[in-house]
């Protein structure tokens, strides 16, 4: 299958000087299509691609029209490009991370967001959702991967978290004359100043709006796991984000403070770690999302004997990290509705599938863990008319692996060929 990839990645794709690609009209024969996972493989398919989008699924290997390349993928397993709902594309967790906050301008953090942007998308992610970073360097790296001027996955984006005083997302652990240089229009307390914050999140372009419910690990403070907004707060931006046409995902940890926004209205949870029964419930009952990030909760457990990290982002993780994969054990066994998201930026750009894994060792069939992160994730960042499946109409974002993925999951960890938009970015070598 490599060799035959390679041979399409130079037929199927046209470099520009920058090393840009450019779409081009193929004919993909497909030895196993898993078209949308949930509803198994089909066999012997061929996926017809025709200026970005998926314009016919047939069975049987057809013939190309004249002029139109094959791309020879019948002795692998194909299926629809994946969807990250947790990432933070601009950073990236290190020893250095605290001093580069403040020597990085949101330049070098876009042009940084680009390179891991490229990673991510060879890793077979050909959409990610951006839930915290600097606005101006997320909005500028989404639209500059729209404008087709950086390889990337396409990016629904949040831009920065919107967060209380002294809370996660506020900055925290700096002498006070620093943290007032540096906090921004996001940091809002009461209602009324919190509808502000979402407003004016918006006006500067989030696409969705991301809120700290509770205290997070990373944050350099003391101040808990639980809730920090108000009800009332959260009401108020729940009430005018959606009056705008935004969703609201809420990172969130302790139970006081999943309950609490799932009650004002929140459309996902974020991490969920002290999910209970009674919270399962509330997620049914409010139609919620899970976005699970059992990957970051084994990242920081890894990282609690790390002098570099502040001691109080320490004392977190070693209670947080271990307890996520029974958190998602309990949250799938009771049907809540989860999403894939990694929160990746905490852990390595490109190693994002290393949630499948976990997902399925948390008691996902290795299809469910897969349609996780096609079918409902392109739901959940309301996109699923577009991505998710390989239907016609929708783009072609289409990824392949030379072994079977339903009866070894770790056959995701190197993806062999990635397309999105009809664009061939990867082939194998």
């Amino acid at each position: 299958m490599k060799a035959a990839a390679s041979a399409a990645l130079v037929a199927g794709t046209v470099f520009g000087a920058g090393g840009s690609a450019f779409a081009q009209d193929a004919v993909i024969h497909a030895g196993h299509l898993l078209a949308k996972p949930g509803e198994g493989y089909k066999t012997k398919q061929t996926i017809t691609v025709k200026d970005g989008k998926i314009v016919s699924v047939e069975a049987g290997y057809k013939k190309a029209p004249r002029g139109v390349e094959v791309i020879d993928l019948r002795d692998a397993y194909v299926m629809p490009g994946m969807i990250d709902s947790h990432v933070h594309i601009t950073s990236e967790t290190s020893p250095t991370g605290r001093i580069e906050m403040f020597e990085n301008t949101d330049v070098d953090s876009a042009f940084k967001g680009a390179g891991f942007a490229y990673k991510t998308l060879l890793a077979g992610f050909t959409t990610v959702q951006d839930v915290g970073g600097s606005n101006e360097a997320v909005f500028g790296l989404r639209d500059a991967i729209e404008a087709g001027q950086v390889p990337g996955p396409r990016m629904r984006a949040a831009g920065r978290a919107v967060a209380v005083t002294g809370g996660h997302g506020d900055i925290n652990g700096y002498s006070p004359v620093v943290m007032a240089m540096f906090t921004g229009s996001n940091i809002c307390n009461g209602a009324d100043d919190c509808r502000r914050a979402v407003r004016q999140q918006i006006k500067e372009g989030a696409d969705v709006i991301k809120i700290t419910a509770t205290g997070g690990v990373l944050s350099n403070t003391r101040a808990g796991l639980e809730q920090q907004f108000t009800n009332d707060e959260l009401s108020a931006i729940v009430e005018a984000a959606h009056s705008m046409g935004r969703q609201v995902t809420a990172h969130a940890h302790g139970k006081g403070g999943i309950d609490s926004a799932l009650r004002a209205g929140v459309d996902s949870i974020e991490h969920g770690s002290y999910t209970d029964e009674e919270t399962i419930e509330l997620f049914k009952e409010y139609d919620a999302t899970l976005v699970p990030t059992v990957l970051a909760g084994a990242t920081v457990t890894g990282w609690v004997n790390e002098p570099w990290l502040p001691a109080a982002s320490r004392e977190k993780a070693a209670i947080v990290g271990p307890h996520m994969i029974d958190m998602l054990r309990m949250a799938h066994a009771g049907g809540v509705n989860v999403a894939f998201g990694t929160d990746t930026g905490v852990s390595r750009h490109g190693q994002n599938a290393e949630e499948l894994p976990l997902m399925v060792d948390a008691g996902f069939t290795p299809e469910e863990a897969l349609r996780s992160a096609t079918v409902i994730a392109s739901e959940h960042v309301e996109m699923d008319e577009q991505i998710g499946t390989i239907e016609t109409g929708k783009y072609a974002d289409i990824i392949a692996v030379e072994g079977d993925p339903l009866k070894d999951i770790n056959e995701m960890l190197d993806v062999d060929f990635v397309m999105k938009g009809g664009t061939v970015y990867k082939g194998g070598n």
